[in-house]
C-alpha cells in the first residue's frame, strides 16, 4: 500500500469485534491500509493527519465479512458470474474475503489455473479473493490433484465443491496427504446414490407437490463417514454444508471425541425451510435441499452452541435458463453474497442467536479456518470492515443485486440490517447511497 494513503477514522460507532470478545461504542483508526487502534480508547493515539473523518453514532463496525463457500464462472462461464461482479455484490453485503469454489472450466486443480484466478483478482477485484482447489483432477473422483504444490501456490483449502466423493479409500489417502501438508479439506457430503432422483427433502410436504424427495440419510451417512476418516488420519476436516439436525448431532459427537473436524451452514439454510418452496419456486431448489422447520431450529441452535463453526452464503449464480424449468429439472444453487450479513442479522432481530456468535461465525471464524489475516480490528491487522446500521430496514428488489446472476431465494424480502459502507485495506469499496428505498447505491 502506498504511504500516502489518506487515513480514516470511524467515530462513535459501536464496535464488534469477536476475535477481541469486544462489545464498545468507541471508534475505528485506520492509517496506511491497517488498522492503528479500535475500540473506547483509539482515540488516545490521536488521528492520522488529513484524515477522512466518519460519524459513526449509531452505526455498528464490524469486521468484514469472511465468506468461506463461493461460486464464480471465471474462467469459462462468466455469463453467470465473473471475479470481478461477485466482488462488487461481496462488497455491497459487507464482504471483503471470499474462498471461490473449484468448480469453473477449467476446473482449479493445478498451479497454473489456481494462480490465473489469483492473478485475475488482484487485476479486477475490489476485495480477497483466495482460492480453494480440487481435492481430484477434474473434480472426477478418481485422481488425487497436487496438495503440496497447490498449497506453495497460495491455495487456502482443497474441496470437492458441489460434488462429494463415494470412493472411501482415495479420501483417506487425500486425508493422509492433506495432514501432512496441515491442509484444510472441506467436503459436501451428499450422496449421490441415496439422493437418487430426489429434488427437495423426503417426506409429506414432497408428497403433496409430487416431486421425489431425497432421504436425511444422503446427508448423515457420507457425513458419519468422513468423521471417522477424519479421525483415522488426523487430518484437517471440514463439513461444507449442514442442512439437519441430526447433522449436526453427529459433528458435535465428534468433536467430543477429539476429531479435528469444523462444519458449516448455509445462509439459507438457517433461514429457511422446504414450506418455503411454495408453488414449486425453483430458487428455492438447493443443494442440500432446504428441510424441515425442526431442522433449520436445530442447526441454529447448533451454530449458537459452537457445534457449527461458521456461515457461508454458498453463493451459486444460475440464469435464466437454469432456473426458468419445471423444478424437478431446474439446476440447484442460489446467490447470497449479498444477502449474508441481513439474512443473519434476521436471527439476531428474533433473538435465536446472539450477536457476537452470529458475527464470529461470519468473520474472526473462517478467517482462523482458512488461516487468514482478516475478519478482525485487531490492531495492526488488515483494514478490512463493514459499517453498518443494524435497525435500518429495506427490501432487497432484484434492481439491489450487483451479481451477474438473479436467482436469490430472498427477491422482494424484508430485512432489518443495512451495510452503509465496506472497506478494504483502507479504501472504499461500496457506500450506500439508496436510503433504504430499494434502489441501488454503490462506490
Amino acid at each position: 500500500m502506498s504511504a500516502t494513503m489518506p487515513g480514516l477514522v470511524v467515530e462513535g460507532a459501536r464496535i464488534l469485534d469477536p476475535s477481541r470478545g469486544l462489545d464498545a461504542v468507541g471508534s475505528l483508526v485506520v492509517a496506511d491500509g491497517r488498522i492503528v487502534a479500535a475500540g473506547p480508547d483509539a482515540l488516545n493515539q490521536g488521528r492520522p493527519e488529513g484524515a477522512e473523518i466518519v460519524d459513526g453514532r449509531g452505526l455498528c463496525l464490524l469486521p468484514g465479512l469472511v465468506d468461506a463457500r463461493v461460486f464464480i464462472g471465471e474462467p469459462g462461464r462468466e455469463h453467470l458470474e465473473t471475479i470481478a461482479s461477485a466482488s462488487a455484490a461481496a462488497a455491497a453485503g459487507g464482504v471483503t474475503s471470499i474462498l471461490t469454489m473449484p468448480d469453473t472450466d477449467p476446473v482449479v486443480d493445478d498451479v497454473a489455473i489456481a494462480e490465473f484466478v489469483m492473478r485475475t483478482a488482484r487485476e479486477t477485484a475490489c476485495i480477497n479473493v483466495f482460492p480453494a482447489a480440487a481435492m481430484t483432477r477434474g473434480l472426477k473422483g478418481r485422481e488425487m490433484t497436487e496438495i503440496g504444490l497447490l498449497t506453495d501456490a497460495g491455495v487456502k483449502a482443497f474441496t470437492e465443491g458441489r460434488h462429494t466423493l463415494s470412493d472411501a479409500a482415495l479420501f483417506r489417502r487425500i486425508m493422509t496427504y492433506g495432514r501432512d501438508f496441515d491442509a484444510l479439506l472441506m467436503h459436501e457430503t451428499q450422496d449421490e446414490g441415496l439422493t437418487g432422483a430426489g429434488v427437495m427433502n423426503e417426506g409429506l410436504l414432497a408428497s403433496w407437490l409430487g416431486l421425489p424427495g431425497a432421504p436425511a440419510e444422503a446427508e448423515i451417512i457420507p457425513l458419519e463417514r468422513d468423521l471417522r476418516l477424519a479421525a483415522l488420519t488426523g487430518c484437517r476436516y471440514h463439513a461444507a454444508m449442514i442442512s439437519l439436525g441430526e447433522s449436526a448431532a453427529v459433528m458435535r459427537r465428534a468433536k467430543e471425541r477429539g476429531v479435528r473436524a469444523t462444519a458449516g451452514v448455509s445462509i439459507a439454510h438457517l433461514s429457511l425451510n422446504e414450506n418455503d418452496i411454495g408453488e414449486y419456486r425453483t430458487f428455492f431448489r438447493l443443494s442440500p435441499p432446504l428441510r424441515r422447520e425442526e431442522d433449520r431450529q436445530a442447526t441454529i441452535e447448533a451454530l449458537a452452541d459452537g457445534t457449527l463453526d461458521i456461515i457461508v452464503s454458498s453463493h451459486d449464480p444460475q440464469d435464466a435458463d437454469g432456473k426458468r424449468r419445471p423444478f424437478a429439472e431446474a439446476r440447484t444453487g442460489a446467490i447470497g453474497l449479498e444477502t449474508l450479513l441481513p439474512a443473519a442479522l434476521r436471527l439476531h432481530h428474533s433473538g435465536a442467536a446472539p450477536l457476537m456468535r452470529l458475527v464470529e461465525a461470519m468473520t474472526s471464524a473462517p478467517a482462523k479456518l482458512l488461516g487468514l489475516d482478516r475478519g478482525t480490528l485487531r490492531p495492526g491487522s488488515v483494514a478490512d470492515f463493514a459499517l453498518v446500521d443494524l435497525d435500518a430496514p429495506f427490501l432487497f428488489t432484484k434492481d439491489r443485486i450487483r451479481s451477474r446472476s438473479k436467482n436469490t431465494a430472498f427477491e422482494n424480502a424484508r430485512f432489518q440490517g443495512r451495510v452503509l459502507r465496506t472497506v478494504v485495506a483502507g479504501r472504499t469499496v461500496f457506500e450506500d447511497r439508496s436510503g433504504g428505498d430499494g434502489t441501488a447505491g454503490g462506490a
